[in-house]
Formats: C-alpha cells, sequence, structure tokens
C-alpha cells in the first residue's frame, strides 16, 4: 500500500463530513508528516496482533498525529524525525496544538508505549509483532474544551463517520493481514466486529489505559499482560 495515497483518501472522505460538533480536530491533516513516517515505518505485512484504540488524546495524537502518541515516547522511542505539526482550522484556546513542543504527557499512550519498550526493548521488535492504530483520527471537543468521544455523537454523524472509518480499518488490516484483532477497549472491539474484516478473523479485547478507567488505574499493565497471555500472545 501506498500509505502516502491512502492518508490523502482519508483525509479527503473525512473532509466531507458535517458533524454536528463545537470543535473538531484532524491530526492526520495537519500532522501528516509524521503519521505518514509512522506507517512507513512501523505498519509490517503479518504483524501478528493489530492493537485497535477509540481515537486521540488531547496530548497524545492530537499532537503528533500517531496513535497514543506520547511525546517524549514518539520521539525519544520510535525515533520519529518529522515532527512537522500545523494547526486545526478551529483551534480550541484551551486545546491548542504545540505539535512536538508540547509539555503535557498523554497517559493512556505513556502507559501503553511504556509497557511496550519495557517488555520488546526496541520498537522494531515491538512492531514486528504489533501495530497500533485508532478506529477514529478525529479529536471532538465541546465548547468548554471537554473531550467528545466518537460513540457520544448523534446517531446520524456516527452513521456518516463510522462508513469512512470502517472502510479505513478494513484498508488497513488487509494491508498488515495480521492474526489477530485485539480492541484496546470495548468500543474499539466492537468496532472491529462490525468490519467485513473483523468478521473473518478473531476478534478479543484488552483493557484501555485510560486513567478514566478505575480498573485501569488498578495495574493496567498487570491485567494487559495476564490478557495477552490468556490471548496466548506474549
Amino acid at each position: 500500500m501506498n500509505y502516502k495515497v491512502f492518508l490523502e483518501d482519508f483525509n479527503h472522505r473525512l473532509a466531507q463530513l458535517d458533524l454536528d460538533v463545537d470543535y473538531l480536530y484532524n491530526p492526520l491533516e495537519y500532522a501528516f508528516t509524521p503519521a505518514h513516517e509512522y506507517l512507513k515505518k512501523f505498519a509490517n505485512k503479518k504483524t501478528e496482533v493489530f492493537l485497535l484504540g477509540m481515537n486521540p488524546g488531547p496530548f497524545g495524537m492530537a499532537q503528533t498525529g500517531i496513535p497514543f502518541g506520547d511525546i517524549g515516547f514518539v520521539r525519544d522511542w520510535m525515533k520519529i524525525k518529522s515532527t512537522k505539526v500545523g494547526k486545526p482550522a478551529l483551534e480550541h484556546p484551551k486545546r491548542l496544538i504545540e505539535g512536538f513542543n508540547c509539555k503535557r504527557s498523554e497517559v493512556s499512550g505513556s502507559r501503553l508505549w511504556s509497557w511496550a519498550k519495557e517488555r520488546y526493548g526496541k520498537p522494531e521488535v515491538f512492531f514486528k509483532k504489533y501495530f497500533v492504530w485508532n478506529y477514529c483520527p478525529l479529536c471532538f471537543m465541546y465548547e468548554s474544551g471537554k473531550n467528545l468521544t466518537p460513540n457520544k455523537l448523534s446517531a446520524e454523524d456516527r452513521k456518516d463517520l463510522y462508513v469512512i472509518c470502517n472502510w479505513a480499518l478494513e484498508e488497513i488490516i488487509k494491508e498488515i493481514d495480521p492474526k489477530l484483532l485485539v480492541g484496546i477497549g470495548k468500543f474499539a472491539e466492537d468496532r472491529l466486529k462490525n468490519t467485513k474484516e473483523g468478521k473473518e478473523r478473531e476478534v478479543s479485547r484488552i483493557l484501555h489505559p485510560s486513567p478514566a478507567s478505575p480498573a485501569a488505574n488498578r495495574g493496567w499493565r498487570e491485567q494487559i499482560e495476564k490478557q495477552l497471555d490468556d490471548l496466548n500472545v506474549l
């Protein structure tokens, strides 16, 4: 797959949406360059496990264009060199996009990538076995700046958005051809099961690392190690 063409096509389809939200960021557009480098560098064919998240966090993918993209791990562990990041068309004053200059840490991303680093060492070793993607690349916010997740959109908006995100998800799964599809959280598991590729492959789930989840704050790493071990992944 030509990942540049894939991202351009994805962005073109997303740009046709008319969603009833106060603020909408598309990091695959304004952070196209690092997002493209991530795909070129780490989207390996025949990766065993495809890990799917929900949508960007404000201090992770929203800043870097990379799923769970905590800046320190993206820059220092993944060694993503393409740090060119622009701005969304309409920027919330409480959710500024500073790209790789952002000083905030994305807790979910920090938890995920610190586990990957400690267990597998080099990113090349981790990505030989796993690939991480987000179902929806868009970040939604209320007027207050509070995050709005895709499942909280109106039914009509969800329908239009999911058609496009399903298309992109099926395309990248076909390209990578993993043995196992794993949703990071129930939303992602449900979206995987809703795709053609998900109906033809094994689908499972692990606990999402979000600090908003009480369960994740009680030893997330130990819990997902057990979950992955039960799936015969580790």
